[in-house]
């Protein structure tokens, strides 16, 4: 009776160790020290959350910056550029994510078409983007492999400069300006490439 009090004991304060004390201990430290990356990375503008810097957005109008093609339309309740009553837009309120499963390699990767996912194939980009003179990227036609991508890289912003300011009237130099400052670096300086964040550069273009 005496060891199997003590096992109960051991078990318990274990228990509170483990399932209490550390978890609430992780909780202090990540608001304290990591109070943005706890909740989510939110970008709010004039107070309202708008969306999280770790997910891409869906733009559609020509006086904003395009991201990578998605096959959830980005699952995003909060887009700036969101519109809750197009039927094409109800996946954004799945909150899903996934890509194609499809490799560059495949035939049925460029004649795929999904209205319903959001994401019509690649030649339904490539078309999209030699209409307003665009060169094709990698990352402006194939989606990502979450679909939740929120960057492109700074050859496929550059690429888009001349556009979005003659759509906005605005000064080109504003514009470069404006992407150089929403350039992130490689991680620690040598992981992955340098990306433009989206949804913060074309917040920034409201802010002109």
């Amino acid at each position: 009776m005496r060891e199997l009090i003590r096992a109960i004991r051991v078990t318990l304060v274990l228990w509170g160790i483990t399932a209490i004390i550390y978890p609430l201990i992780l909780l202090a430290i990540g608001q304290l020290a990591f109070n943005s990356q706890a909740n989510g990375s939110l970008i709010t503008n004039q107070g309202v959350v708008v969306g999280s810097s770790l997910i891409g957005q869906s733009f559609g109008s020509d006086k904003y910056f395009w991201g990578r093609p998605s096959t959830t339309n980005y699952s995003s309740f909060a887009a700036i550029d969101y519109d809750p009553t197009k039927a094409e837009n109800l996946s954004q309120r799945t909150g899903v994510s996934g890509a194609s499963n499809l490799a560059p390699s495949n035939s049925d990767l460029v004649k795929r078409g999904n209205e319903k996912d959001g994401f019509q194939g690649v030649e339904v980009e490539l078309a999209r983007l030699n209409l307003v003179g665009i060169k094709p990227t990698a990352d402006l036609v194939y989606t990502s492999g979450s679909s939740l991508d929120p960057h492109i890289s700074v050859e496929s912003a550059r690429s888009q400069i001349e556009r979005v300011a003659k759509v906005r009237s605005v000064n080109l130099n504003q514009v470069e300006i404006l992407v150089a400052k929403n350039t992130e670096d490689r991680f620690l300086g040598i992981f992955g490439e340098p990306g433009v964040n989206v949804l913060k550069l074309n917040l920034a273009l409201d802010g002109l």
